[in-house]
């Protein structure tokens, strides 16, 4: 996909991953960058540290009709949307002990807002010849992810979705990418990976976390080359393949690590 004169829209653009999507797009040669985010003062922040070519608006991603009226609004006053990327997200940690509205809330977020926004813009993008779906899973949509329950079920789930995807549309000219990365220095992780030692390599902390403008230009990268999968984290693929060779010994691993943790 290249990305000059190409109109991007980017979800959770007001921090980390989707800022730095937001800035490198437009880096790119992007003719219009859409930030949005559920907070307006923060996608207007990225709109303003970005230029002339970025706007902003507030989106909450579970709300189906609110995605709908961002893709006409857009379509509308500054042109079709070339590519969305479905990057909002949030944790939360527990399992059984949550309510059926708590997991249904993050399967909104994480899932069902990829497939409102898959809805809204292909229509429109295979009327003009093609255009490009960036998901961010997670490396949770992969593996797992032992502390939340919502939250590896709901990224498996848009991961699969994002396979649907380009299974069916690919040969109408929707590319998709499906960032599944551990962890990235953002809001999502909390103090933990929030804490930057200005000391250390610009991609990667000691402990692996790495900074957003690093996984943005591995989404980059990949969406030139038409890859599936963007997975920064390379261990996160040799984790994949031990697991769909030998489900229950992997299975068994995760227990035994859940313990030690424990």
């Amino acid at each position: 996909m290249d990305l000059v004169d190409r109109i991007t829209v980017v979800t959770g653009a007001g921090s980390g991953i989707g800022r730095a999507l937001a800035q490198r797009f437009a880096a790119k040669g992007a003719r219009a960058v859409i930030c949005t985010d559920l907070g307006a003062d923060s996608a207007a922040e990225t709109a303003a540290m970005i230029g002339d070519c970025a706007s902003s608006c507030a989106l909450d991603v579970a709300d189906e009709q609110a995605i709908e009226q961002l893709v006409r609004d857009t379509e509308e006053n500054i042109g079709g949307i070339d590519i969305f990327v479905s990057n909002a997200g949030y944790g939360q940690a527990g399992g059984l002990d949550l309510s059926t509205e708590v997991w249904q809330r993050m399967m909104n977020v994480h899932t069902w807002s990829h497939l409102a926004a898959a809805r809204a813009v292909i229509p429109g993008m295979i009327k003009r010849g093609g255009g490009y779906l960036l998901n961010t899973a997670s490396a949770a949509g992969l593996l797992t992810q032992m502390n939340s329950g919502p939250y590896a079920v709901s990224k498996h789930a848009a991961v699969a979705f994002a396979e649907w995807i380009s299974i069916n549309y690919g040969e109408q000219g929707i590319g998709v990418s499906v960032l599944c990365p551990q962890a990235v220095r953002t809001n999502i992780g909390g103090a933990a990976t929030n804490k930057v030692d200005r000391n250390k390599p610009s991609q990667a902390s000691g402990d692996g976390v790495l900074e957003p403008e690093f996984v943005a230009d591995a989404c980059i990268e990949a969406m030139h080359e038409g890859r599936f999968l963007v997975l920064p984290h390379p261990e996160v693929e040799t984790y994949f393949q031990r697991k769909a060779s030998d489900y229950d010994r992997w299975l068994g691993g995760m227990r035994r690590l859940k313990g030690r943790l424990e």
